[in-house]
């Protein structure tokens, strides 16, 4: 059982500082001072988490700021991982917690003497962010600016800053926070490398489909961030009612036919080129990758694909793409990161958000991300999805005949599992191609798409089902 736990949770240890960063939030104990310890459930979100354990066991408001690089400990299984954050608000204290002077403290203060370095090692980056205006996020009194500046942005609006705030994401350079106000909420975004693209390609589609989008209220270019009104409605993750997600696949779809002639904008701005020739540009280069990465597989089960295997696989590849390209489907705005929590549905409109892996290509790749997260709320239930797909259908009647969609969807599942791969991954990275998880999920995708391929000859899908 030990060891199902060691899988399921990661240990962290917030390194709570005063807004003026001289004091540090430190548990009082007879060997030694130690930090707090929070267990947060692997794959959920850490400042969300952090934030909310500080505020409920220490009546701090904090915030994250970074985490320290530390020297990887040799005890694997023991680890720690290490957060700095700031406290924005102080409540009520109903533990041991102190706050005390860093400049009383020694090594020789803490019982675990990796504590104290991680503190130093806070200290030390901290100054190095003051004078960096990529990490606005590290910097002092980041936050105190950022509400003072969402209080003027929303007063002409008749609102207020109510004081609770929820912080999802968090890095020197990344920021995501919700913020109550004395009407709907607004939630504040900013982006760094590697998704600086978002912040542009957000204005560029707030401009142009502002229906599709939630309204923006205010921007910081030096920040690379905007404002926006909360979006009323249900994320799309939260509800399986059929009808909820006909009218976001239907809403998808004219967002999508919208888009057509209207793509060079949106390209510009910094989203992902997936059209048929850069498609078939990568086939070769990118499965001689794979090809390396087969050789390189520890696992015996699922075996790796063969040579044989990997040249037809791109054969079928450049066959789909040729079929594909004849079926005339103009290009249009789509959609990698599709999955339901990046959807808000309401019966006025369907919104969609987190829009850093906008690609310009085939429409019907991003139904087939909407459809694989479909296919997991309803177990497979294919009348649903027959339901669906009509729906999607309809959007496009004025442009592309259903009869030719659902000819088109006889190739787009392997080849929106190719466009995801090469238009995403970084698979021609080197360097980043020696991480391990990165090596098995492309080789996971290739394995994907060969199956894809098999049953391209088979599929026969009728798009009104």
């Amino acid at each position: 059982m030990e060891s199902e736990q060691q899988q399921e949770y990661d240990s962290f240890r917030p390194i709570v500082f005063t807004q003026d960063r001289g004091d540090v939030l430190l548990l009082a104990e007879k060997a030694g001072f130690t930090l707090p310890r929070v267990e947060i459930p692997r794959l959920e979100r850490v400042a969300e988490k952090l934030t909310a354990a500080t505020r409920n066991k220490y009546g701090c408001g904090a915030i994250c700021l970074l985490a320290p690089a530390m020297t990887p400990s040799s005890d694997r299984d023991n680890r720690c991982h290490y957060q700095a954050m700031e406290c924005a608000c102080c409540g009520e204290n109903h533990t041991d917690a102190v706050w005390t002077s860093i400049q009383s403290l020694t090594i020789d203060s803490f019982q675990d003497g990796a504590d104290y370095q991680a503190l130093e090692r806070c200290v030390v980056e901290f100054g190095s962010c003051e004078d960096d205006p990529k990490v606005p996020f590290a910097r002092h009194g980041w936050f105190v600016a950022l509400r003072g500046w969402i209080t003027d942005t929303i007063a002409p609006l008749g609102l207020q800053l109510s004081g609770p705030f929820r912080q999802l994401n968090a890095s020197p350079s990344f920021s995501l926070i919700r913020f109550e106000t004395s009407g709907p909420a607004v939630w504040f975004k900013a982006v760094g490398e590697p998704n600086q693209r978002e912040f542009p390609i957000t204005l560029e589609l707030a401009h142009s489909f502002p229906d599709s989008v939630p309204r923006i209220i205010g921007t910081k270019h030096d920040w690379n961030g905007w404002l926006t009104l909360e979006a009323q409605g249900t994320n799309l993750a939260e509800t399986k009612k059929i009808t909820d997600w006909k009218d976001a696949a239907h809403a998808l779809a004219r967002l999508q036919a919208e888009s057509v002639g209207r793509i060079a904008p949106i390209s510009e701005a910094g989203a992902h080129r997936v059209g048929i020739s850069e498609l078939a540009a990568s086939v070769d280069p990118f499965l001689e990758v794979i090809a390396e990465l087969m050789k390189r597989q520890v696992k015996v089960s699922p075996p790796p694909l063969t040579q044989a295997e990997l040249a037809l696989l791109g054969v079928r590849i450049k066959d789909a793409l040729t079929l594909l390209d004849l079926l005339g489907i103009p290009d249009a705005l789509g959609h990698f990161d599709l999955n339901p929590w990046n959807i808000i549905v309401s019966e006025q409109r369907s919104v969609f958000l987190d829009w850093a892996e906008a690609y310009v290509g085939h429409p019907l790749f991003s139904l087939e991300y909407l459809l694989e997260s479909f296919r997991r709320v309803t177990s497979g239930d294919a009348q649903r999805e027959s339901q669906l797909i009509a729906s999607y259908c309809g959007a496009w009647e004025h442009l592309v005949p259903a009869s030719v969609i659902a000819e088109a969807r006889q190739h787009t599942p392997l080849l929106a599992a190719f466009a995801y791969a090469t238009g995403t991954v970084a698979w021609r990275d080197q360097q980043k191609l020696q991480d391990i998880p990165l090596a098995g999920f492309l080789r996971s995708l290739a394995r994907r798409m060969n199956k894809e391929a098999s049953h391209c000859g088979e599929r026969r899908v009728s798009c009104l089902g």
